[in-house]
């Protein structure tokens, strides 16, 4: 292994976040500022807004209850045939 390649690593690095929040963790910057974290994405804090514009989740649920519709009639058609 080459010597003198790597970068030094910081065992106790400082993280800012623009919403104020601070921690610590390894990497090769002492200091690191960041945008957004998990104290403020709204992923993690519940504020997350899904949008649904194309009515697709109310396309997958007719899509699923014709699916078992159809599985109804080919036991139906299924059991007249063996009959």
């Amino acid at each position: 292994m080459k010597k003198d390649i790597h970068p030094k690593f910081y065992t106790d690095s400082k993280i800012t976040c623009a919403c104020g929040n601070t921690f610590k963790t390894g990497a090769v910057l002492p200091q690191i500022n960041v945008e957004i974290c998990s104290k403020c994405h709204p992923f993690y804090t519940g504020k997350e807004k899904m949008i649904d514009s194309a009515g697709r989740v109310e396309k997958f649920i007719a899509k699923a209850e014709k699916g078992k519709v159809m599985k109804k009639k080919k036991k139906i058609q299924k059991k007249k045939k063996e009959d």
